[in-house]
């Protein structure tokens, strides 16, 4: 079976003027799209191209013989998780269950807030900053670089934020802090809900 793009979860202009509907054209159209096809053409012949995409990442992780595979896999599973991350007219409070667990896990959503934003602008080159839970429930802020995920290892993804520099440098150039804070008005709270369920 091949590896499809899977359709954006909103029209491409949706998220504008906070994200253009020119950064979707390249971020999604160019980005994510070459992933899936990269995906394809490394997986054909192989053991992978009847695997599901989660599976793949799995299988991949952590094997430097696989890395082509694993980085294109994980790029597919990490966009397709950022899209569905944001929604337009959202952001604001967290709602619903995710409210207290935030507060429970970093005091208040001010303070979580401030840690998330530390940890996205402060990710070394490009990456991904994440909100988690663990095994134990608990809940914690992490960053991966490059295409790395904590979906790998088994944690559970709640939100992500891209900040590789193609994530933002259309309406932000160089500001990556400006994009951080711009994305807190698009947080998709019911995503993040279904993901802690």
């Amino acid at each position: 079976m091949a590896f499809t793009l899977p359709e954006l979860p909103w029209a491409k202009d949706a998220l504008s003027p906070t994200i253009s509907a020119e950064t979707i054209d390249y971020h999604y159209g160019k980005h994510h799209k070459a992933y899936v096809d990269n995906l394809n053409k490394f997986a054909a012949g192989t053991k992978y191209e009847s695997m599901s995409l989660e599976d793949v990442i799995k299988a991949s992780a952590g094997q430097p013989s696989e890395k082509k595979i694993f980085n294109n896999s994980a790029q597919v599973w990490n966009h397709t998780f950022f899209w569905n991350s944001l929604a337009p007219k959202a952001g604001g409070d967290p709602k619903g269950a995710i409210a207290g667990a935030i507060d429970k896990a970093f005091g208040s959503f001010a303070d979580f807030k401030t840690k998330f934003s530390e940890a996205a602008i402060g990710q070394f080159g490009s990456g991904w900053a994440w909100l988690v839970k663990n095994t134990d429930g608990s809940l914690a802020i992490e960053t991966t670089p490059n295409a790395e995920t904590p979906f790998a290892t088994g944690k559970r993804c709640v939100l992500t934020l891209d900040v590789w520099e193609h994530a933002y440098y259309i309406d932000y150039r160089n500001a990556r802090p400006k994009f951080v804070e711009a994305w807190w008005t698009l947080v998709n709270w019911d995503f993040a809900n279904k993901n802690l369920a």
